[in-house]
């Protein structure tokens, strides 16, 4: 087994340590939240004082922060490469900008340590159940080594090509998600304000042309789908500022490749209003806020 340090247990941070934890990999965890710490700690993780505390001797360091800020600061500002040790192997598995992702992979290869993005698909139930997709971007060696200990968090490992590659697709696969959420979300109230019933619907749809992946496995109506955040009153899940963050990120690239992306566009446009409204901490399937109003 490994000796593994783990950075960033948020919503989805949490639940992957678990499973490296459960499946007896030396882990040492590390976050801002000592709550979130604690609970690692409860089940056998070492409780890491600092970020350069918890890479000390580690095999293998793995990163899941909010956003480009946070890993530029955490990688290149407070210099956590010079921590870790050249032969160890570094996995981001943040959702950044392509452009951060390969700024901190040249720092790394620098300081001749390999070091992979690879962003997540799959949303909290796929971190606890261990059957997340990642989307790989690095070489294809570093990619060999981190393979059986990504095999212990997710399911399906795509390489998508050298680093910032894994970034670019997971953008792209986030930038259709906004999209079909908000979608979803206004097929329904629309089907709910002329006298349908949400579920009726949802099963229509789900077994019709319309069908996604939020009507097969996350409907944003709330009582449709029993383990959807839209029936916890949105409660954690994928946070609609997060998904606000993505949409931007696309946005961006587009722009640096001068590609038109208007329904991304509209997307975001539509997550910037639900969060000005004070909806950004809930799960994003609440953008179902907009056309139907509490």
């Amino acid at each position: 087994m490994s000796k593994i340090a783990f950075i960033g247990l948020g919503n989805m941070g949490a639940p992957m340590a678990s499973n490296l934890a459960r499946a007896g990999h030396a882990l040492a965890v590390h976050d801002l939240v000592p709550a979130s710490v604690a609970r690692l700690a409860e089940a056998g993780a070492r409780a890491a004082a600092s970020a350069h505390d918890a890479v000390a001797g580690a095999d293998i360091v793995i990163t899941m922060l909010p956003a480009s800020r946070h890993v530029e600061g955490l990688y290149l500002g407070d210099d956590l490469l010079a921590h870790i040790d050249t032969r160890a192997l570094v996995i981001e598995c943040s959702t950044i900008a392509p452009e951060s992702a390969r700024k901190v992979a040249a720092a790394a290869q620098a300081r001749g340590i390999a070091m992979l993005d690879a962003p997540v698909s799959g949303g909290t139930a796929g971190a606890a159940a261990g059957t997340l997709t990642f989307i790989v971007g690095g070489e294809a060696d570093a990619l060999a080594r981190a393979r059986p200990v990504l095999e212990q968090m997710g399911k399906n490992i795509f390489h998508a090509g050298p680093a910032g590659a894994g970034q670019v697709a997971k953008i792209c696969n986030n930038m259709l998600l906004g999209v079909l959420m908000a979608g979803t979300a206004e097929a329904l109230a629309l089907g709910v304000a002329n006298g349908l019933d949400p579920k009726v619907l949802s099963d229509i749809v789900a077994k019709s042309s319309g069908r996604n992946w939020a009507t097969e496995l996350y409907n944003p109506w709330p009582g449709v789908m029993e383990h959807a955040p839209a029936s916890k009153g949105y409660a954690g899940g994928f946070g609609s500022d997060l998904m606000l963050k993505d949409l931007g990120l696309a946005g961006e690239a587009a722009q640096a490749t001068r590609s038109s992306i208007p329904l991304g566009a509209l997307a975001r446009n539509l997550y910037a209003m639900h969060g000005a409204a004070g909806h950004g901490g809930l799960d994003f399937s609440s953008i179902l806020k907009l056309y139907k109003p509490d």
